[in-house]
């Protein structure tokens, strides 16, 4: 997989169009998950190409919550970032703003991750340590079936997401603790630092 963006002209693009601080750590959440998927799936030499998916992949999001994955090819195309990209980004609002069907492996994952990077997050925000470094799948799982904590995160759409990956929910939410926190320390570097 080529990338027709840099990583670095990407974060500038995701920063240009998302202002407000939790948007920009999301995406580099997402980023640092997707690379750390890329890995552990056997798609290390596209890790950079995952991480930029992922961090660009609620582009859009911000400035049209109303048209989220539906406005992003627009901003996408305009900083030359090629369909495959494009595509991949869209991916992640099927059935919910587009009919853009996740078919790699890399668009499943970003479609059953990212909203349960959001999950984690809050649920990590809760712990003394507001941290993923000592988060276990038994309090997460309590956090995941209590439907009022993070109700603005689909459980429809993580649990369709790991249907997608043939994968049992619980090794789509212990995997996930683990690409996030092979991320944590990074993205708060970077989210510290700008």
């Amino acid at each position: 997989m080529k990338l027709s963006i840099t990583r670095d002209a990407a974060l500038e693009l995701l920063k240009k169009h998302n202002k407000e601080p939790f948007h920009i750590v999301h995406g580099l959440t997402v980023e640092g998950t997707m690379k750390w998927y890329a890995n552990e799936l056997g798609f290390g030499e596209d890790a950079e190409y995952w991480g930029v998916v992922g961090l660009l992949h609620d582009i859009d999001f911000e400035e049209y919550p109303e048209q989220h994955c539906i406005k992003a090819p627009e901003l996408l195309r305009e900083a030359g970032v090629g369909d495959d990209i494009i595509h991949a980004v869209c991916s992640h609002g099927y059935n919910l703003t587009v009919d853009v069907r996740p078919e790699h492996t890399m668009e499943k994952v970003l479609y059953a991750v990212d909203e349960l990077t959001g999950l984690i997050g809050a649920a990590a925000k809760m712990r003394p340590s507001k941290s993923v470094s000592d988060m276990e799948l038994k309090s997460l799982k309590k956090k995941y079936k209590d439907k009022k904590f993070a109700a603005g995160c689909s459980r429809d759409v993580i649990e369709a997401g790991a249907a997608m990956l043939g994968w049992e929910l619980d090794d789509l939410l212990e995997k996930t603790i683990l690409a996030m926190r092979s991320c944590e320390d990074s993205v708060r570097e970077q989210t510290e630092n700008a």
